[in-house]
């Protein structure tokens, strides 16, 4: 039962629901600009300029929750059920507290439109996004804590079930809003926002009734005896949350810093780096997907006292991601030209683009190395070294490396895009040795403490 074949299958099981919700929310982005550039490109940029202030925000906060799963699959494990609900009730509290810092936060996003000298009708649209989804923001986050519960309880079914409940909630949502149906006013890129947050509450609904009346999870009650707010719990919560979720907005501000620096490079340049980054960001959802599978059945074994098999699945998940990456690597460099095509058809901005993409098959090696292991720290609620990684090799090493290659003659004649994409591998790389080391540290440390 506990070989590497019985393993591998219980991590596929896991991950192929996780990747179809993670899909379905791509889809969400995909579909919000595509409809909205059926009005005007002044529409579709509104959603780009909005998601961009949105994004970052929101997944600052639902970093934090990510350290709830692994908690939950050790009490899962461990056979100490009647403490998980108390943890949720610990988890929703904080999810609610903090989406009312992210609705003030976006309530006051203003005057950071007014300081980026959009156009006037950009900047309205802009702001109307904004002002929309921040309404979404609790549901988005209540969805993030029952997830924790369900995923946590090694079950991602649910998450793949709601996640297209919400697609099937955007298409018409987005239509009805941006183009003014059924008695509403035609928003343009603005209803996008609308949509998002009415797509956030039905998930967090139906996510809600889920946890309520499934038979997995009706035991449980878990909407009943909330008690108060455990401050200890939330100390915790915090301290293995917070790392987490600083380490994501490195690196979600590196790329959003990567092209405020080469936008003087001109709109060819932009556009090509746009295309290989969000290539990129598709492609890290299978490696993402695999973690999040790995992190709940690392804190399964844990809870059951059984290091020797969380080091296993630590081992798997990572060859696993590797396995993975190559595939999707050989994938990217034979399928470049008919992928950039997807996206555009200026010749100057594919040819770019396909150059980028072979330092993007590259990327994706290390890059799944770094995530599992991540997630593997994450299922040994070793998260605080997570941080401090992120940030040396992100910032330290991929943007100084990307700077001096890219914008100078330091070294190598300026490489422009280029040069950061080879930041970006030099950080990532560090960054999968670093956390390969310090998960090493760690599994040494629960072998010896069970010994």
């Amino acid at each position: 039962m506990h070989n590497s074949g019985y393993q591998v299958k219980k991590l596929v099981q896991l991950t192929l629901p996780v990747l179809a919700a993670q899909v379905a929310q791509t889809l969400m982005g995909f579909i919000d600009t595509v409809m909205a550039g059926q009005i005007s490109a002044v529409d579709m940029a509104a959603v780009a300029v909005g998601s961009s202030l949105w994004l970052p925000i929101i997944l600052l906060f639902a970093g934090i929750i990510m350290a709830v799963p692994a908690l939950v699959s050790h009490l899962h494990g461990a056979e100490q059920e009647d403490e998980i609900r108390p943890l949720i009730h610990q988890t929703l509290y904080l999810a609610l507290v903090s989406s009312v810092i992210v609705m003030l936060l976006l309530a006051n996003a203003s005057w950071v439109l007014g300081k980026m000298n959009l156009e006037p009708e950009l900047e309205r649209l802009s702001s109307g996004y904004l002002n929309a989804v921040l309404w979404g923001a609790p549901a988005f986050l209540l969805f993030q804590a029952l997830r924790s519960f369900t995923e946590g309880m090694s079950w991602t079914l649910p998450s793949m079930l709601i996640g297209f409940i919400g697609l099937a909630v955007n298409i018409p949502a987005n239509y009805i809003f941006i183009n003014g149906h059924l008695g509403m006013p035609a928003m343009g890129g603005a209803g996008c926002g609308v949509a998002t947050a009415l797509v956030f509450w039905s998930m967090a609904i139906s996510m809600a009734i889920y946890v309520t009346w499934g038979k997995r999870f009706k035991r449980f009650q878990l909407f009943e005896q909330f008690g108060k707010v455990d401050w200890a719990v939330q100390k915790r919560l915090q301290i293995l949350g917070l790392p987490v979720a600083l380490a994501i907005f490195f690196e979600v501000t590196l790329f959003a810093f990567v092209a405020v620096m080469i936008a003087p490079l001109g709109s060819v340049v932009i556009a090509g780096h746009q295309v290989a980054a969000n290539f990129s960001s598709i492609i890290f959802m299978l490696p993402l997907s695999i973690g999040i599978a790995v992190t709940i059945r690392i804190g399964y074994y844990l809870g059951r006292g059984q290091p020797e098999i969380a080091k296993m699945v630590a081992t798997i998940g990572v060859l696993m991601g590797l396995a993975v990456a190559a595939c999707t690597a050989v994938l990217t460099v034979f399928g470049r030209e008919l992928i950039a095509d997807l996206y555009t058809n200026d010749t100057a901005v594919i040819g770019l683009a396909v150059q980028l993409m072979l330092l993007c098959a590259v990327y994706q090696l290390s890059d799944a190395v770094q995530v599992v292991s991540t997630a593997c720290l994450r299922g040994y609620k070793d998260t605080m070294p997570i941080l401090w990684i992120a940030f040396f090799s992100y910032w330290i090493i991929g943007m100084s490396v990307g700077y001096v290659v890219g914008l100078t003659d330091w070294l190598v004649p300026r490489m422009g895009a280029h040069g950061f994409w080879i930041g970006f591998i030099a950080g990532l790389s560090i960054a999968a040795v670093l956390l390969q080391w310090r998960l090493r540290h760690v599994q040494r440390r629960h072998a010896q403490s069970v010994a």
